[in-house]
């Protein structure tokens, strides 16, 4: 590898490394308000929504096929499921959706 390369690489690490370790090294033992916690807690899933949606509507040319599969998905998760259930159940049902 070059050493522009490699400096990139290591420039990349550092500016991943810091906005990690600030957090804990600014606030370290401190207790955060309820409300700013309860923000913290939800924060991966409202990301997780933000870069699954897009895709969910634009997986095949009918917009419907993701919809419904994001449908199923939700009801089966929101009903309490195991995780592989949701997972199998949406297949199967997009599999029989695919043949109509």
């Amino acid at each position: 590898m070059t050493s522009p390369i490699i400096w990139m690489i290591i420039g990349m690490g550092i500016v991943t490394y810091i906005p990690r370790m600030l957090p804990f090294v600014l606030i370290g033992g401190k207790e955060l308000p309820p409300f700013i916690q309860g923000v913290l807690k939800n924060v991966p899933y409202a990301t997780l929504g933000a870069l699954i949606f897009p895709a969910v509507l634009f997986i095949q040319d009918d917009i419907w096929y993701g919809l419904v599969g994001a449908v199923i998905a939700f009801i089966l998760a929101f009903t309490g499921v195991n995780v592989i259930v949701v997972v199998i159940g949406t297949v199967a049902i997009l599999s029989l959706f695919s043949l109509f």
